[in-house]
Order: structure tokens, then sequence, then C-alpha cells
């Protein structure tokens, strides 16, 4: 097996990846390339696939059809190997509900081989920095669910191995709680660690993600650079709120008809228009002027990552 200072270059190395259940293709032949040391993103709406395709490369489930490998090792015939390699989030760290946190992560250590007085310390460093230091004496039964889903990120990162699979790591923890996992993130990244994040918050991918691929209904719709990814839809976006939602569908149209700009509802009496340049705002104000569709409130803005996933998914974020 390579030492540590061998495992560069691609991280993860992904073809053709096919999961079918039943009637439902969740993986249409993903394709992924993610560099070593650093954090890759995926993005996509409810039943696009992602958690699918993290179980998949991490050994927890075969494929229909493709290949894939981890720091070059074979997926599915050196399972073992890439199971050294790789940290998964979701590992229940609750051993007994009536042991206390720090029990808890001692035996977790202690079956990952830390000695006991490693197991102790790597214990203590661990819930400090996810703010359980207050509640290490505490039993799991009276952990609230946030605690108890800091607890299990934080026996995820016990051994700190290569690469790490965080699937939708921050949900459900409060805004503090969340800067403290994004604090984290980046300092294993710092200390050689590769992150394949999947997240339902698109403000995440785009403070983390130094890469994201975007996936609907199974296959990866868009790949690249957080900021490469908001100016292939424009470099503006005009925000527009209109005084009769039922005239909505009208002011799309004429978006689309007079000036070629693909408009999209964000809210029953919203739209946003991606904007090739800001001129093109007092064009779409003027048109809509002329067709007598009123407008309450508009906001130029430059593009976020909510205007990408909504307009390669057709989905709101």
């Amino acid at each position: 097996m390579k030492d540590s200072n061998q495992l560069d270059g691609l991280a993860i190395e992904a073809n053709g990846l096919v999961k079918t259940f039943k009637d439902n293709k969740a993986v249409d032949g993903i394709d992924l390339r993610v560099e070593a040391g650093t954090i890759y993103g995926i993005l996509g709406p409810n039943g696009a696939g992602k958690t699918t395709t993290i179980n998949m490369l991490a050994t927890l489930m075969k494929p229909d059809a493709g290949e894939a490998k981890i720091f070059g090792y074979d997926v599915f015939k050196q399972p073992q190997i890439v199971r050294s390699l790789i940290g998964v989030t979701g590992q229940y760290a609750s051993v007994d509900e009536n042991l206390t946190a720090t029990e808890n992560l001692v035996i977790f250590a202690r079956l990952l081989g830390l000695s006991r007085s490693a197991a102790k310390a790597k214990a203590a460093d661990l819930l400090e920095e996810f703010g359980l230091t207050e509640a290490a004496s505490r039993p799991l039964a009276k952990f609230s669910g946030g605690m108890r889903r800091r607890l299990d990120l934080a026996a995820s990162l016990i051994a700190q191995p290569p690469l790490i699979f965080l699937d939708e790591p921050t949900t459900g923890l409060d805004p503090r709680t969340r800067n403290q996992m994004w604090a984290t993130i980046r300092r294993m990244v710092k200390t050689g660690s590769t992150i394949l994040l999947t997240t339902q918050y698109l403000d995440e991918a785009d403070q983390l993600a130094d890469r994201i691929a975007v996936i609907d209904h199974g296959r990866v719709v868009a790949e690249d650079t957080p900021d490469n990814l908001k100016i292939s839809i424009g470099k503006e976006s005009l925000m527009i709120k209109l005084k009769n939602k039922d005239e909505a569908s009208v002011a799309i149209r004429v978006m689309k008809e007079f000036l070629g700009i693909t408009a999209r509802m964000i809210a029953d009496d919203s739209i946003n228009a991606p904007l090739e340049t800001p001129d093109q705002a007092a064009d779409v104000l003027t048109n809509l002027r002329a067709k007598s569709i009123s407008i309450v409130e508009i906001n130029l803005q430059k593009p976020t990552l909510d205007e990408v996933f909504l307009t390669l998914t057709g989905e709101a974020a």
C-alpha cells in the first residue's frame, strides 16, 4: 500500500457509475475527478443520486455498471484497502446510551488502534473542537439532537483518513456550530485530507468547495469552480417582484420573445432573469412596462449558486 506522501494526484476517479433500484435509475452514468488535497462539493435536488453515489464510492453499495478508484485503488476489487483510506460521516457514535460522550469517543478511538492515553487525549480534543466539553461527562441519553449530530461528526474524524465523505454534515446544526464545522473542514484539508461534500446549503458549497458538481436525475449536469458556474449563467441577475402574480407567465414570455432571456419563477410573485450585461435590465423593464405589467420591486445582483442550481435543475434550492 502507498504511504501517506504518495497519496496525491486523483483522490477519486469514477467512470460511468450506474445504480438502479427497480424502475428508478438513481445514478445514470456519473463521472467524477477529485484532486487530492481539495474540497469537492456535490449539489443536487433531493433524489438526484448524491447519497447513492457516495455509498458506491465508499464501498457501501455495488454499482450496476461503471468503475471507481480511490487514490488509484479499485473500489470494487480492493475494498479493504479503500476502506483504510476513507472516512464516512453518519457512523453513529452512541455505542451505549448510558455511556458519556467521552466514553463513546474513547471506545471508537480504541477500536481504531489508539492507546488508552492517546484515545483520551483525542476524545478531549474533539469534544473541545465541537463545543461539547461541558457535556463530556453527560450520558448520550441526555443529549439534544444537535449535540448528538456533533458527536457523530467527532467520531467520524478520530482517525482523519486521507479521504473523508461528508454527506450533509451540517444539516440541523445551529449557525455557530455550522461555522465551527466549516473551520474543522478547512483544517482537515490543510493537514492533508481530501473532502467530498454533499450539502443542502448552497452557501456552504460556495464557501468551502474548490470545485462543484451539480447532479440532477442521476447525471452530472455541470462541473466547475463556484465562480465559473456562476459566470456560466450570466454576469448579472435581475430579480423582479410583480404587483400581480398572475402576470408572471406573461412577463416570462415577454422576456423570452423580445430579449431572448430565459427567466424563471422563484416565488409566486417573483422572477429571476439572468443577464449577459447590466444594460439588459433597462430593456427588460421597458418591455414589461409596454405590456402594462406592474413591478413593485427590482434587484440587480451578481449570480449566486442559487441561480446556478435553479437554472441547471429547474428547481429552487
